[in-house]
């Protein structure tokens, strides 16, 4: 079945129907503001065997749907690189080719708590330099309320899912979908709120699944390495930006636990 196409003024998901798969990749896969940093990180933490990866995280694991970097140049880049990689999209699984020798990871979170990230997330966007870098016109939405009457307005909105990914329609869409998809065996559902209530747990789950053996004496360092404390300490390194497109790379770090949707609204 060919691929849903996903494009926006700086993606398309059409790119992976001409992605040269490996096999042993990995594919995370989640909506806006939803752990893919996160995940990311955990992903090649164990891949490597160790939280102090040898470049920075958004080179090792770029996205694939960006139009900041042509497909020619990002897939070049992607091929020089050993051994399994992680891949990062924002798109559904349905837009995504399915390859059977790769493994598919959805972060799925409490919509109101990534509706409220994502909503401090667009003013620390240099939007144009997300146009420089796209050759694609300035995008610049509208002013917006104070966050209280903004998230309101969210929840209630009535949206196409597929036009509008992140929508509160968008979201429940993706994540149902990779729900139903779990019976493939190479698509892995991990709740944001279980990796933040134990770590640990969830990483040495998601190694068995991954098929990535990790000696015992290295499971202290690479949990830690993926903790919030040390991605923000780092943030030069573990940001999704090496092309100046965030004002504040340490902000994109804002809070790391969940809640703060339930804060905001009674």
């Amino acid at each position: 079945m060919t691929p849903r196409r996903y494009t926006s003024v700086e993606e398309d998901s059409g790119r992976w129907t001409r992605f040269p798969f490996r096999d042993g990749d990995i594919v995370v896969s989640t909506r806006s503001k939803s752990g893919t940093t996160w995940m990311q990180q955990i992903c090649l933490s164990l891949v490597h065997g160790t939280p102090d990866l040898p470049a920075p995280l958004s080179e090792l694991s770029p996205w694939v749907d960006w139009l900041v970097e042509s497909e020619e140049s990002l897939f070049a880049r992607l091929a020089r690189q050993p051994g399994r990689r992680v891949l990062k999209t924002h798109t559904p699984l349905d837009g995504v080719v399915l390859d059977p020798g790769a493994s598919y990871v959805v972060v799925v979170r409490d919509p109101l708590d990534m509706a409220v990230s994502m909503y401090h997330q667009g003013a620390n966007l240099d939007r144009q330099r997300v146009a420089e870098l796209s050759g694609r016109p300035v995008r610049t939405p509208p002013p917006r309320p104070e966050l209280p009457v903004w998230l309101a307005a969210w929840t209630r909105a009535e949206a196409d899912p597929v036009a509008s990914t992140d929508s509160l329609p968008g979201v429940v869409r993706h994540t149902a979908d990779a729900c139903a998809r779990r019976g493939a065996g190479n698509v892995h559902v991990v709740r944001y709120e279980d990796l933040a209530a134990d770590l640990e747990t969830q990483m040495r789950r998601l190694a068995d699944l991954l098929g990535i053996a990790v000696a015992a004496s290295r499971w202290p360092a690479l949990v830690d390495g993926a903790g919030f404390a040390a991605m923000r300490a780092a943030a030069d390194r573990r940001v999704p930006d090496t092309r100046g497109v965030l004002r504040d790379p340490q902000a994109f770090f804002r809070r790391g636990r969940p809640g703060a949707g339930r804060e905001v609204l009674a």
